[in-house]
């Protein structure tokens, strides 16, 4: 079964991914982002239908503690974050922790 690529933020962030294709980008407004974001990212958590979550890195402050450590923690829905913290600047280890390999590995001994 295939899974899908969903993603959560600003209407800003999110409009991309939908014109890209992205069936599941999910609207949280700035202002209702403390009081909604948990909801949603524990929602997408529990979908069988979704492999990667996709977020604004500046977003995983609003989520609570408990919600923030599941999400990163979490392997089957991947969290892959984008954005300016420091967090979404290691993209090849959230991919690694997702599928258990570092498809970069071999490119790096060839060097």
């Amino acid at each position: 079964m295939s899974k899908e690529i969903a993603v959560v933020g600003t209407p800003d962030f999110t409009t991309g991914f939908r014109l890209a294709g992205v069936r599941q980008a999910i609207n949280v407004r700035e202002d209702e982002m403390a009081s909604e974001l948990d909801d949603t990212v524990v929602e997408l958590l529990n979908s069988d239908e979704v492999g990667i979550l996709v977020m604004h890195d500046d977003d995983l402050e609003y989520l609570s503690r408990g919600v923030r450590e599941t999400v990163q923690q979490s392997v089957d829905p991947v969290l892959v974050t984008l954005g300016g913290g420091t967090e979404s600047g290691n993209l090849r280890e959230q991919i690694k922790r997702a599928i258990g390999i570092d498809l970069m590995e071999e490119d790096e001994q060839q060097l």
